[in-house]
C-alpha cells in the first residue's frame, strides 16, 4: 500500500468520524465532491494551490472565503489543512477513501458501470438490486458512457471488476480456444 493511500484513508477516518458525530456524512461526501471536482476541472484552481509563491494562509483564506457558508465547515477544514500540508495533490484520492469508508459503516457501495449507450434510471435501479443482493449492501450506480465498447457492461465495485462486455467475453473465448489447441 502506498504511503500516499495510507495518508489519504487517514484524513479519511477522521473526516468521517467527525461527520458522523454531527450527522452530516452524506452532505460532507456531497461537499467534499464539489471542491474535489472544482480542483480536477479548474486548471487555475490548481495552479493557484500548488504555486509555491503563494503563502499557505492566503491559499486557505482565499479557500475559505470562496466557500464561507455554503460548506460544512469539517470540509474547509480538511482541506484547510491538507493545503497546509502540502498534500493538495491528495484531494480526490481523501474523497475516494472517504467514499470507501462512508460505504464500509453504512454498508454502501459505488458502482461505476461503463456502458456502450446511457443506461436508464429502471436499467440504473435494476443493476443496482442485483448488485446489492451478490454483495449484501446497498448499491449506488455512476454510469458512464463509451462509445467504443461494442456491447454490454462493465461494472467495478470496489477493486473488483465484473466484465459483461462483448469484448471482455470475445477475449475469454479467445483465451479458452488458445488453451484448448495448445
Amino acid at each position: 500500500m502506498s504511503r500516499g493511500t495510507v495518508v489519504s484513508k487517514r484524513y479519511a477516518k477522521a473526516l468521517f468520524q467527525l461527520a458522523q458525530e454531527q450527522g452530516l456524512v452524506s452532505e460532507t461526501e456531497d461537499q467534499f465532491r464539489i471542491i474535489v471536482n472544482l480542483v480536477a476541472s479548474d486548471a487555475q484552481v490548481r495552479a493557484f494551490l500548488s504555486a509555491p509563491n503563494i503563502t499557505l494562509q492566503t491559499k486557505v483564506a482565499t479557500l475559505k472565503s470562496a466557500f464561507d457558508g455554503k460548506g460544512a465547515s469539517i470540509v474547509l477544514n480538511t482541506i484547510a489543512l491538507l493545503i497546509e500540508r502540502g498534500r493538495e495533490g491528495e484531494l480526490a484520492a481523501v474523497l475516494e477513501a472517504y467514499l470507501q469508508v462512508a460505504g464500509e459503516a453504512l454498508g454502501r457501495a459505488d458502482a461505476h458501470v461503463t456502458s456502450s449507450k446511457p443506461l436508464s434510471d429502471a436499467e440504473q435501479q435494476k443493476l443496482a438490486e442485483k448488485f446489492g443482493a451478490l454483495i449484501g449492501k446497498t448499491v449506488r450506480v455512476t454510469n458512464t458512457v463509451d462509445p467504443d465498447m461494442l456491447g454490454g457492461l462493465t461494472v467495478r465495485i470496489g477493486d473488483t471488476l465484473y466484465d459483461g462486455s462483448l469484448r471482455g467475453k470475445l477475449a475469454r473465448l479467445d483465451k479458452a480456444l488458445q488453451t484448448a489447441v495448445n
